[in-house]
């Protein structure tokens, strides 16, 4: 029989224990070492834990019994520990931390939305890298006591539950999760009544949601649910599955996340006294519907849309992640317009000026399309990609949003991934000094491959056992493995750009690899594909049935429903962690520095992270093939292929196996202890964090607080005028020195000749604009390469035909041919970059031959 209702009986704590409810509720203890030991000497979670999700606090106290509520209650040493948790708990939620020692202006609040979080295996919100990070921000935002508010949705199915079927093809199962069994609280009205956000819908309908709230150290995390009875079956629906469902079905997630987790934030702060929010951060562009609600709001205090536009991008902070425009969310844009105008979720909000936002036919796309990102954009004043390469590619990508100039002046700028180092690092390698020897180091590396190894084979038995085999078939998985064998380790997601089976390219390769004589490599891999993705099904598939083969079992597996939980075994237990995308499609890749951390050396293919950090001294660089040769994709990836094969058997397994007399590997050791001292301080989370507060935060907080609602009006005003009068903003022929080709041509170096131009500014004033010199090399097409500008000055009244002067100085300190060409842009003090309006007026000559000057 099947219950018809599902509610949870909750243990009533004695006195003494009831400091463990609340060490239970703050997800502090994921990364906290002596806490979730604390939860551990208690026992395993009671029947109906989904499995892999390790330590569960919750769960845990949910299946004590009154006995052992009572023994321990009476037991002294286990009080000590549980006082001192809940004193450290109290010390790290009150006590000054680096965001208070701070001088300077610093944002009361900051929002951030996140369409995933992935911060514990007890809290199932995730389904890859966005999510982990976005768990990772909030982590090292409340260790750094930034008052971080997390916004995102509470999926009653989480992401999918992976599992393999007898012929290796991916299954999914969706588990039901219940709010009761999770660290979260639902947020409550003063009389009691659950806290409740609403979207109006077209044809009259609602969508309602609830507020639950989990608790990240200091940080909040709102997560909005529309599984409540007040909602029709479609709209309770809404939250069910994390990437789920149709168009529809996602464009009203991104509404509730977006609007709807808007109105969730002022509904928490004016609950819970919190501080209201000055800086909004969202984190990609699912949640880019919060600048409109935004405007909204503004619109309601008596702002008209342009000036509430310009007052939402001050206080606006864009993070893209993807290198592609194919992993973009975009709607179509009827669709878009029956959600969001009359009778929808934004009433008062023009609906044209809506779509204009998501316009993508700046960037090539389609007039009928609503484009996240474009929209996200042009939302934000500030905005980011997650790696050095991951900004240049952004800049390119979105380059037709300013189309006044170079990719290279687009202002999206990059602050690089970071990980959380508590929640990431094993114990043991925690308190390793930099004064540990070679010895020490060796014999922890083999404590965690061990460790790895007996996880693995209790796993790989796990997912035998669902594919059908009895337990008599499976003798072998006991000697899966080996834990004096170099272990190589893969795992993430699956769309095909990962490329999880190029280590397949070549099998026969592969598996002299994995069986060498002398120097054996193991492979240990996992990885999701999206349900809807056949292809990539299709790579797990191969795979799994290569990794089935019996000559080669023992030496390759493939672990499925990769989660935190795994992952926290598998990057301590690696000693090299594998990464081959094709390049420059990884925005950042998170996975190579968590094992970083754990002293597991990256071999990796140049993009993201690696390429911004690699040194020979902290892993290998796997070649990429360029020219003709990355055109042919069947030709690129069997040259990447060879060279990984070579890098392994050549460089990276003698290195592993090069032992001295003590049994040690002293240039395996040496790598090690160098990626824990040198490498690992560049990709913690608390790096990111800071560089964001300093970076974004600080200055959209100060740009927010200019625009009192007059100069919000007065910059928008500006705007427009200008906008209206720039197609008469002309600039004439540059001169330099006297104005003779001949004087400047053989220019020495140090040389500075002046630079004279004429400009006609239409309707605007000298205060409208800034007119510069840009110089530098110029290549064979004459582009002026790594170019520097120069500001002019008037120097004189108008001519007959009202033009006015502007000169200037150049300083020639670079040899070799030299360009200049002179550019008229709107300036205006609040202007976050000189290039946020997209315009720039430019001598006619740059539409043909000879623009600006040349000195070869």
């Amino acid at each position: 029989m099947k219950a018809i209702r599902r509610f949870t009986v909750r243990p009533v704590l004695p006195d003494t224990l009831r400091p463990l409810a609340d060490l239970a509720r703050n997800l502090r203890w994921s990364w906290h070492e002596p806490t979730r030991a604390l939860f551990d000497s208690l026992g395993t979670p009671g029947p109906g834990t989904p499995p892999g999700t390790g330590t569960d606090p919750v769960r845990i106290l949910g299946s004590l019994e009154a006995p052992r509520l009572a023994a321990l209650a009476a037991d002294q040493d286990f009080l000590a520990r549980l006082r001192a948790a809940a004193e450290d708990l109290d010390a790290y939620l009150h006590a000054p931390r680096w965001y208070q020692e701070q001088s300077g202006d610093l944002p009361a609040a900051v929002a951030y939305f996140s369409p995933e979080f992935g911060v514990a295996a007890a809290l199932p919100q995730y389904s890859g890298g966005l999510g982990i990070l976005a768990g990772d921000h909030l982590k090292a935002a409340s260790d750094l006591g930034v008052p971080l508010i997390g916004v995102g949705l509470l999926y009653r199915h989480g992401y999918f539950r992976q599992s393999l079927g007898r012929d290796g093809w991916q299954q999914e199962q969706y588990p039901v999760l219940d709010p009761g069994e999770l660290p979260v609280t639902l947020l409550r009205e003063p009389d009691g009544t659950p806290a409740r956000v609403t979207l109006a819908l077209p044809g009259g309908r609602s969508l309602h949601a609830h507020l639950w709230t989990a608790q990240v150290g200091r940080v909040p995390l709102l997560m909005l649910d529309s599984d409540v009875e007040e909602n029709a079956p479609g709209e309770r629906g809404v939250t069910d599955r994390l990437y789920g469902g149709g168009s529809e079905h996602r464009l009203l997630q991104e509404m509730l996340l977006g609007i709807g987790g808007v109105r969730a934030v002022r509904a928490y702060t004016r609950l819970t006294g919190h501080p209201v929010p000055e800086v909004f951060h969202t984190n990609e562009g699912h949640a880019g519907f919060l600048g409109l609600e935004r405007i909204r709001e503004l619109q309601g205090e008596g702002l008209d849309f342009d000036s509430a536009l310009e007052t939402v991008r001050a206080g606006t902070v864009f993070t893209t992640h993807t290198p592609v425009p194919a992993g973009i969310d975009r709607f179509d844009r009827a669709l878009v317009a029956r959600h969001l105008g009359e009778g929808g979720a934004l009433p008062g909000v023009d609906t044209g000026r809506v779509l204009a936002l998501g316009d993508e036919t700046p960037l090539g796309g389609e007039p009928g399309v609503f484009n996240m990102a474009a929209m996200g954009l042009r939302l934000a004043q500030r905005a980011n990609g997650v790696s050095t390469l991951h900004g240049a590619v952004s800049r390119a990508m979105f380059a037709g949003l300013w189309p006044g100039f170079d990719p290279e002046e687009v202002p999206i700028t990059s602050i690089t991934n970071g990980v959380h180092a508590p929640t990431w690092v094993a114990p043991e390698v925690g308190p390793l000094g930099p004064d540990a020897s070679d010895r020490e180091l060796w014999d922890l590396r083999r404590t965690l491959r061990e460790r790895l190894v007996a996880d693995v084979r209790d796993r790989l038995r796990a997912s035998w056992r669902q594919r059908g085999a009895a337990a008599a078939e499976l003798g072998w998985t006991d000697s899966v493995l080996d834990p004096d064998v170099l272990t190589i380790g893969f795992a993430r997601r699956v769309p095909s750009y990962k490329r999880l089976t190029l280590m397949l390219r070549d099998k026969d390769r592969l598996r002299s690899l994995l069986l060498h004589p002398e120097r054996p490599v193991q492979l240990v891999v996992a990885g999701k594909a999206h349900p809807a993705d056949d292809g990539g099904k299709r790579l797990v598939q191969e795979l799994v049935r290569f990794a089935d083969d019996p000559r080669v079992r023992h030496r390759i597996v493939f672990l499925p429903d990769y989660g935190m939980a795994m992952a926290r075994g598998l990057y301590p237990g690696c000693d090299v962690w594998l990464n081959n995308p094709l390049r420059p499609l990884e925005a950042c890749g998170t996975s190579g520095m968590k094992a970083a951390l754990n002293g597991c050396l990256n071999l990796s293919v140049l993009d993201g992270w690696w390429d911004e950090w690699f040194e020979p001294d902290f892993g290998w660089a796997i070649p990429t093939a360029d020219g003709a040769a990355a055109a042919d994709e069947e030709r690129r990836d069997d040259l990447e292929a060879a060279a990984l094969y070579e890098l392994i058997e050549r460089r990276v397994a003698p290195r592993f196996y090069d032992r001295g007399p003590d049994g040690v590997p002293s240039g395996w050791t040496a790598m090690v202890r160098r990626t824990l001292a040198d490498l690992g301080p560049k990709v913690l989370a608390d790096r990111m964090v800071r560089e964001y507060v300093e970076r974004l935060y600080a200055p959209a907080a100060t740009a927010r607080r200019a625009l009192a609602p007059d100069r919000a009006r007065e910059l928008a005003a500006w705007k427009a005028r200008v906008r209206e009068a720039w197609p008469k903003v002309t600039v004439d022929r540059v001169e330099v020195g006297d104005g003779l080709a001949d004087d400047v041509a053989d220019a020495e170096l140090g040389a500075t000749p002046v630079v004279r131009v004429r400009v006609a500014l239409g309707t605007l004033t000298p205060d409208d604009v800034e007119v510069q010199a840009v110089t530098g090399r110029v290549d064979a097409d004459d582009t002026l390469t790594a170019p520097r500008t120069v500001a002019l000055k008037p120097a004189g009244g108008p001519d007959l035909e009202g033009r006015l002067p502007y000169a200037g100085t150049l300083e020639l300190d670079r040899t070799g041919s030299f360009g200049c060409t002179v550019r008229v842009l709107p300036t205006h003090p609040l202007l976050a970059h000189p290039t946020e309006l997209g315009l720039a007026a430019l001598p006619e000559e740059t539409t043909g031959e000879g623009a600006g000057v040349l000195l070869r």
